[in-house]
């Protein structure tokens, strides 16, 4: 609607409270207190439209999947952190499942390096040093007899059967040493330090499972009211596009966003009263009050669809909360009245 029609529609509606109040009640009936009415040059008037208290939040994801469920249905209530949607997510719980079967595997490994090797095993290292300390005694005493006897019944291949033997033995008892050496040797610490790094990996790799696995479900930021589903099952959803599957707001208080124009922001300050009319609700008013008031021009984004209603209007933003509990649906387009504090003291 024009300001002008505005302007006199709230002219007449002050003029018949008025009127109503001249008459006095009748019939035993009470006449209602009317809210202040100023005249039509003294009000602000301007067009709005109806949000909730935390604006109207729109839930997406953060990756690209196909919508597997929604759980909530336009007018439910929610919870803050409460599941509402999800996306298929088979994928990422298997890959979340591999890499906590990876970080048990890499704690085992770094325990087993920390502890060292089983006492059977160093038992079994143990038992192979003094097998092999026995061979080469034996054959120690096959080549001293081979070499005291090498001029009368000894040959000198058996001579060199027995040297072969005994440095054969002897290298057998060396390596069975090392390996004992090695069994109860305690963890290198570059051994260590490659092992905890691989534990790290695989954890890092979990994190990131559980996290990408997070992203497949959507959760309320807040408490409020599920306002609109945009995206049915099925769907591809996209974080590359502005594609919300839920719009979701708290509707304990209702606001109006208004578009004040650039003549009457001089006049307009937080705390004062004002008021909403909406067609739909006859002449009832809807008081409330200035809580915020934006900080920069902007263009009109609220129209009102009539054919000589200018566009190129700068306008201000002003929110005004609204008392108790108004019937009021979020988004309905409203005509706002504020009365500014040099019309209170006129």
């Amino acid at each position: 609607m024009r300001r002008g029609k505005v302007l006199a529609g709230a002219a007449a509606a002050a003029l018949a409270v008025a009127a109503v109040l001249a008459l006095g009640p009748k019939g035993g009936g009470q006449t209602p207190a009317p809210l202040p009415s100023p005249l039509p040059n003294q009000l602000i008037a301007a067009a709005g439209k109806v949000e909730p208290l935390s604006e109207e939040i729109r839930l997406g994801a953060s990756i690209t999947g196909k919508l597997d469920e929604v759980l909530v249905d336009e007018g439910d209530r929610v919870a803050p952190g409460q599941l509402v949607a999800r996306l298929e997510n088979a994928d990422w719980r298997a890959r979340l499942a591999e890499a906590e079967a990876t970080i048990r595997i890499r704690q085992a490994e770094l325990l087993r390096l920390l502890n060292g090797a089983r006492p059977e095993e160093r038992r079994e290292a143990e038992a192979a040093v003094g097998a092999q300390e026995a061979a080469l005694l034996q054959t120690k005493r096959e080549l001293d007899r081979a070499r005291l006897g090498r001029d009368r019944w000894m040959s000198p291949q058996d001579l060199e059967r027995a040297r072969r033997d005994y440095d054969v033995a002897a290298a057998r008892l060396a390596e069975a040493r090392q390996h004992l050496a090695v069994v109860a040797a305690k963890a290198r610490d570059d051994e260590r330090a490659r092992a905890e790094a691989e534990l790290d990996l695989a954890r890092a790799q979990r994190d990131e499972a559980a996290a990408m696995l997070a992203k497949t479900e959507i959760r309320s930021p807040i408490a409020g009211v599920v306002l609109r589903k945009h995206r049915r099952i099925g769907e591809m959803i996209s974080e590359a596009q502005d594609m919300p599957i839920l719009s979701i707001g708290d509707t304990a208080v209702l606001r109006v966003r208004a578009e004040v124009d650039e003549a009457d922001i001089a006049r307009l300050a937080v705390g004062e009263s004002a008021w909403v009319h909406a067609d739909a609700f006859g002449e009832t008013r809807f008081p409330g009050r200035v809580v915020r008031i934006g900080t920069m021009m902007g263009r009109k984004r609220i129209h009102t669809d009539q054919p000589d209603e200018k566009l190129d209007d700068k306008v201000l933003e002003a929110l005004i909360q609204l008392e108790g509990h108004p019937p009021l649906p979020v988004g309905l387009r409203v005509d706002v009245f504020i009365t500014p504090e040099s019309a209170k003291t006129e």
